[in-house]
């Protein structure tokens, strides 16, 4: 503006500042921020390879690299970038109750929660996932990849991940044909692990295995296209990989799940 005055009335800087009532230093200030512009590029990388990250695990992520930044200027250049989340599935309106007898875990390996998800090949060749998540210490044993699932083959997949993560006092399955097999029946027996089965049409009875399953979906199966079994199984361990070692999780206070168990002094597989 003082410029236009100096242009149209042919004064000098200081009278067109006095006309407009603005400080001469104001008119000389040069802006001392430092560019964001590594800060705003490194935000879009991460929100580029994990697209189901919000402002706030990107804070975390950033902070765990070494930027000093607050998350309010996170947040602010992540919306000035346009990286917010818009597609969130909408949350079901009903009220969720836990089962009565059933109390919150305190230590590791107390609670296992089991579940399915299915999916397909490029070429349309269905596949099933089985997904086992630690309840307490966010902890995923196992994203298992077959063509189609019976009772042994969960048995068999358990028996792989109980040699590296220990057996767990209780696994919560919902009343699927491979949960309720004998073959699974009999191994429980066999290790004393209790089976506690949610009831018939009470997927909230299982809400960790849900959520978990909400998480493999949206950042690994829709994110990635499978060529082959051997290609699932190859990238669903990727991501697994990734959120036991990566992936804060507010619930336990933005640590990845391998942190947290070191940080209560728990033993936990080096490869999990």
């Amino acid at each position: 503006m003082v410029d236009y005055v100096q242009g149209v009335f042919q004064v000098s800087i200081r009278r067109g500042c006095t006309v407009l009532g603005l400080q001469k230093s104001t008119y000389f200030y040069k802006a001392r921020r430092p560019s964001q512009a590594a800060l705003r590029n490194r935000i879009r990388e991460i929100a580029e390879t994990r697209v189901r990250y919000g402002y706030r695990r990107i804070h975390v992520l950033l902070r765990r690299e070494g930027w000093e930044v607050n998350a309010k200027r996170v947040y602010r250049l992540y919306v000035e970038e346009g990286l917010q989340i818009r597609n969130k599935r909408p949350k079901r309106k009903v009220a969720a109750k836990l089962r009565e007898n059933r109390k919150p875990p305190v230590a590791p390996n107390e609670v296992w929660a089991m579940d399915f998800l299915s999916d397909q090949l490029f070429d349309g060749t269905k596949i099933r996932v089985l997904t086992i998540v630690d309840t307490f210490s966010k902890l995923s044993p196992a994203i298992d990849v077959r063509a189609r699932y019976t009772g042994a083959d969960v048995v068999a997949t358990l028996e792989r991940v109980t040699r590296d993560h220990g057996f767990p006092r209780s696994i919560r399955v919902d009343q699927g044909p491979e949960f309720i097999s004998k073959d699974l029946d009999l191994w429980a027996y066999m290790n004393g692990v209790i089976l506690d089965f949610s009831r018939p049409g009470k997927p909230t009875d299982n809400a960790f295995a849900e959520a978990f399953n909400g998480k493999v979906r949206a950042e690994c199966i829709d994110q990635n296209w499978f060529l082959s079994i051997e290609d699932a199984r190859v990238k669903c361990e990727a991501y697994r990989h990734e959120y036991n070692t990566e992936r804060p999780h507010s619930s336990i206070g933005n640590k990845t799940p391998i942190e947290f168990m070191k940080s209560i002094g728990a033993t936990c597989h080096p490869m999990a």
